[in-house]
Formats: C-alpha cells, structure tokens, sequence
C-alpha cells in the first residue's frame, strides 16, 4: 500500500498522524499485555533499574503498560513486563523486618 502524501492537506496531514501515532500506541500496549501474561500476579520477579542492582519482590498488579512491583525492602515499582525474569523463592528465614513481636496483654 502505497500512500501519496505529497497530495495530501494539511488537516489531513495531520488526520493521518494522529492515526499513526494511535495506531502504534496500540501496538506497544498489545505487546506489553502479551508480555504481562507470562506472569501472574503473585509470581516473584526480578528487573534491573537503571542503577544496575538487581531489584527483587512480588508482583501485585497490572497496569496499561507496566506491572506494579513491591520489592523486597518495600518499594513500589512500575517495570515494563519487557524487563521482568521470573525470581528464585526468597529466603524464608526470620529478620528483623520479617518478624512480629507479639506483646502479651
């Protein structure tokens, strides 16, 4: 297919962008929502920010184009689905952040 934009106005130069820009937009967000589905919620993940250590936690929601992450230490991420890998189990020994200390009453 074969457009001549050369003939075309400039309301309809402007009609065709906003359709392309639409019409990608819908893409990436299809491709993000196929990347989502190799996850669930629930499932632990790692990405790497742009600091470079690796960040580790729980997925806990979906978004358009992200998935909200709560790492380890508590934090809340937006991670585009695209920069996950699945996560080995955490250790399950108790910390200090990891314990409740019951007080009788």
């Amino acid at each position: 297919m074969k457009i001549d934009i050369e003939a075309l106005t400039e309301t309809e130069l402007i009609d065709l962008n906003h359709k392309i820009v639409e019409r990608l937009r819908f893409l990436e967000q299809t491709r993000a929502h196929h990347r989502m589905l190799d996850f669930a919620i629930g499932d632990r993940v790692m990405f790497a920010p742009d600091a470079g250590t690796p960040v580790a936690g729980i997925l806990m929601r979906y978004n358009k184009k992200t998935v909200t992450v709560i790492s380890d230490s508590g934090q809340h991420w937006n991670v585009s689905p695209g920069l996950l890998r699945k996560a080995p189990p955490a250790h399950a020994e108790p910390t200090p952040s990891n314990v409740i200390t019951l007080k009788p009453k």
